[in-house]
């Protein structure tokens, strides 16, 4: 009795084990389909963009024309280009040169048997598709590297961006430094006041800032407005910082002052090493927010061409040439950089942010 209660138990326990680990298998197998469904749509914007890249207006302006880049197809018979047509028969689809098209009838040409003369074909020859082959072309990149600055370009944005960086990583971390390790009169208050500012629009700052750097300042035509307000730190940055320096003990700190270490030898020894992700992430947020700049760029460097930066030129590139193709073309220069620096520090970025010395 016993040993047949056993073996039902042991049916039952093995049928659910059985069934948990295929419902397991099926709900990961969708949910992996279901992320790389999004994946793809997400995507899709930018592979279209690449694409259009590597087109030629002629294709662009083709409606009939494959999506990914492609040439059309033509022969050369009896010293003259003729287009290739994909030419429905009754033996298939044929790709034949039209030579000779008319209302109802058409003769074409069979570019592997020329040799054959003229074909005729009953049809009208504007319903019949252009042939064409895989073909991409990197001109449209070459007529921006002639025709616009962009080393120069290139250059004034990296000033920019590095300068920026050394001010805005120098002043939050120091700011966050203050408020997560010393007892300031007001700090709580201080700390809620600095984050208040985050709720504040930057279209109400702008008028008055534009006059003290233009007016009092005499700033317009110049970096100094993109760079020096951010050597007084950012709301969020110092947030992000201060919250991962109180996850550190301060028993790392009290084991510094005992070997002789100051405040900045214990910033820069001890808390710094164990926040790097978090500072690289700032660093990759700064460095995304100044590069991506346009509304300071467009007050204060329009009026001086040799220091524009990488995202103006996608402004003021319209009055050069508004195609399609060299639109998307520029827009992937501007996507090179900024791609680069996150393939290279994305082990970094992708840590997680609340790192302690234990877990360390």
């Amino acid at each position: 009795m016993w040993n047949s209660k056993l073996r039902e138990w042991r049916r039952f326990f093995s049928v659910s084990t059985l069934t948990f680990r295929l419902w397991n298998f099926t709900g990961t197998a969708l949910l992996n389909l279901f992320i790389l469904i999004a994946v793809a749509a997400y995507l899709s914007p930018l592979s279209y963009m690449v694409a259009t890249a590597l087109k030629t207006n002629v294709q662009l302006s083709d409606s009939s024309a494959p999506i990914l880049p492609a040439q059309a197809i033509t022969y050369a018979y009896q010293g003259t280009e003729y287009p290739v047509y994909e030419v429905p028969t009754e033996e298939g689809v044929k790709q034949w040169a039209l030579v000779n098209p008319f209302r109802k009838y058409s003769e074409f040409v069979d570019p592997a048997n020329p040799d054959a003369g003229l074909i005729h074909w009953d049809g009208s020859w504007r319903s019949l598709v252009k042939a064409y082959r895989p073909a991409i072309t990197f001109q449209n990149f070459v007529t921006l590297w002639h025709n616009l600055d962009y080393p120069n370009y290139l250059r004034n944005s990296l000033i920019v961006v590095i300068l920026s960086e050394i001010g805005v990583l120098c002043s939050s971390i120091a700011v966050a430094y203050g408020f997560a390790r010393f007892r300031i009169p007001g700090g709580k208050w201080l700390f809620f006041l600095c984050i208040a500012t985050i709720m504040i629009p930057d279209s109400i700052t702008l008028v008055p800032s534009f006059v003290i750097y233009t007016r009092v300042l005499d700033w317009n035509g110049s970096f100094l407005p993109l760079i020096v307000p951010q050597f007084f730190g950012s709301a969020i940055y110092i947030f992000l910082l201060r919250q991962n320096f109180k996850t550190i003990p301060r028993e790392m700190d009290e084991a510094a002052m005992l070997d002789g270490a100051g405040p900045l030898r214990t910033l820069v020894s001890v808390i710094l090493p164990q926040a790097v992700p978090v500072v690289v992430t700032v660093a990759l947020l700064q460095f995304f927010n100044m590069w991506n700049e346009m509304r300071m760029s467009t007050l204060y460097l329009s009026t001086r061409q040799d220091l524009w930066t990488m995202p103006y030129t996608a402004q003021a590139f319209i009055t050069f040439g508004f195609t399609a193709e060299m639109l998307q073309a520029s827009a992937l220069v501007l996507m090179i950089v900024p791609i680069v620096i996150l393939f290279i520090a994305q082990r970094f970025f992708m840590q997680d942010m609340v790192v302690t010395g234990i877990e360390k």
